[in-house]
């Protein structure tokens, strides 16, 4: 040591180093604001120790444990400041607000971000405190459906769900108008209801369900979704410009909320938004199904994380192995991304209660690469559903479609002739066939034949397209079909008498 050292003395004594609590938070503090948060830990906890009745250290090691996830901790130091060492330090408030919303004890979280404002209107953390008190709003009306999580109407929703994601919309529909008749406050069962209206092109009536939820709930983050996807369908990027915008600003606390967004957001291709939450969710370890998974894969991949991309999508196959082919990387994908070459889902149409599901199945089957494993399954070797048209259909897709001119045949080419104009048949796309095996059904009731295939499904994407607010003239569809605008018109009265 050199004679400056201060610790040596003149009278050549050893000075003890007895660092004080003031030391240690110091250095805490700078290990905190280089997101060093053991050494922070290590710092703050000896800073503590020695001056366990500072509320400033206190307050700074209960800020640490909240961005490390130890909430708990963080809530006992806090209280230990309001209760005890300084009452006066408000903004104790807010970060027990911020802890109880992140451990889901909402109703904590709104009395002390209430208590925050009340008593600082001004200050340091009021906005935040604002934007909070929205997001416990929000939260606080979705949790009100706790209270109809009975048994009974789990499995109607559970069903409901997968009838949607199957494309058996119309049973979806049934199931759900029922869910509403018995719980007129179930927001999930309106929402998911628009959603199947939505696909089957009743546009209107998804829209106005939609708006009864926000009138009637306001802030419902999934009727917000769906109302983006809705727009980005319709094509009417003004409002989906507007609505991504507000959506952006919303933080959820609830997996739910946040799965919802990062899989909106996928959807219309905001995959940077998408990956936000969908990332933040794997991070906390979150165990998803595969939906999660598949919209996770695309989000990290358009995002150029391929790698997790990849690990990601490793989950879908595990969980939905007929999605193999559809991977994000896949160039090929939009060639099969559609109902015809999902297995699962044309074995569902086959069991539905609804005629023209069946019958959509069918035609599912005749185009699918799938078709031989199909025609062996119990979904149509041992399903008592099927009516004798059915059977003849059957029959007709296992001859290889030979056409004759028997009403199966004419049906079918029908459906041939929109496939040709709409392909892959994804969601959107699926209520068009409904709709045409809707107005077959009707036919066979009256002993109606199909003749002029080109002017029934002329006559059938009209009246999809005009139910879906899509503006295209009868001109245009009649020389796209070959068609006379007289034909396309008489034929259009038809297909609207047979729907009514």
């Amino acid at each position: 040591m050199s004679k400056d050292s201060k610790a040596i003395q003149s009278k050549g004594k050893l000075l003890a180093f007895n660092p004080t609590g003031e030391y240690y938070f110091s250095k805490g503090l700078k290990a905190y604001h280089r997101r060093d948060f053991n050494k922070a830990k290590k710092y703050l906890e000896r800073a503590i120790q020695l001056e366990p009745n500072e509320p400033m250290i206190a307050c700074q090691l209960a800020v640490l444990y909240t961005e490390i996830g130890e909430y708990t901790q963080s809530n006992q130091l806090l209280h230990l400041i309001i209760d005890q060492l300084d009452k006066d330090m408000v903004e104790c408030h807010y970060f027990l607000a911020n802890n109880y919303a992140h451990l889901g004890f909402f109703k904590d979280a709104y009395i002390h971000a209430n208590k925050y404002l009340e008593l600082d209107q001004d200050g340091d953390f009021a906005d935040d405190t604002e934007d909070l008190l929205d997001v416990l709003t929000l939260e606080a009306d979705e949790l009100e459906e706790d209270l109809y999580e009975q048994d009974d109407l789990i499995m109607k929703q559970e069903e409901a769900r997968e009838l949607l994601e199957s494309g058996n919309f119309l049973k979806a529909v049934e199931i759900l108008t029922h869910v509403i008749e018995e719980y007129p406050t179930y927001w999930s069962a309106y929402n998911n209801l628009a959603l199947a209206y939505f696909y089957l092109g009743e546009i209107q009536k998804a829209k106005n369900l939609l708006d009864e939820v926000l009138e009637k709930n306001q802030g419902n983050l999934h009727a917000l979704c769906n109302k983006l996807v809705f727009s980005f369908y319709e094509k009417e990027f003004d409002e989906v410009s507007a609505q991504k915008e507000a959506l952006v600003k919303i933080k959820p606390l609830l997996v739910d909320h946040q799965l919802k967004l990062g899989a909106t957001f996928a959807l219309i291709g905001e995959y940077e938004s998408s990956f936000l939450w969908l990332n933040k969710l794997r991070k906390s370890g979150f165990q998803g199904d595969g939906a999660y998974y598949y919209w996770l894969s695309y989000a990290a991949y358009n995002t150029k994380r391929e790698s997790l991309a990849k690990s990601a999508w490793e989950k879908v196959i595990e969980i939905n192995p007929e999605k193999n082919g559809f991977e994000p990387w896949n160039n090929e994908i939009e060639l099969g991304n559609g109902f015809e070459n999902h297995f699962t889902s044309i074995l569902k149409k086959l069991t539905s209660e609804h005629m023209e599901e069946r019958l959509f199945a069918l035609f599912l089957t005749s185009i699918s690469n799938k078709k031989e494993v199909i025609l062996s399954s119990d979904g149509i070797v041992h399903n008592s559903k099927l009516s004798s048209i059915e059977n003849q259909y059957i029959a007709f897709v296992k001859s290889e479609c030979e056409l004759d001119d028997s009403f199966v045949s004419n049906a079918h080419q029908t459906a041939a002739l929109l496939y040709q104009q709409h392909h892959p048949i994804g969601t959107i796309e699926a209520g068009l066939y409904l709709m045409w095996f809707s107005v077959c059904v009707e036919m066979l009731k009256i002993g109606e034949k199909v003749q002029n295939q080109h002017a029934w499904a002329a006559a059938t994407e009209y009246v999809w397209r005009m139910l879906r607010n899509e503006k295209m003239s009868q001109q245009k569809i009649a020389s796209q079909y070959g068609l006379s605008s007289s034909t396309l018109r008489k034929y259009v009265k038809l297909v609207k008498n047979y729907l009514q």
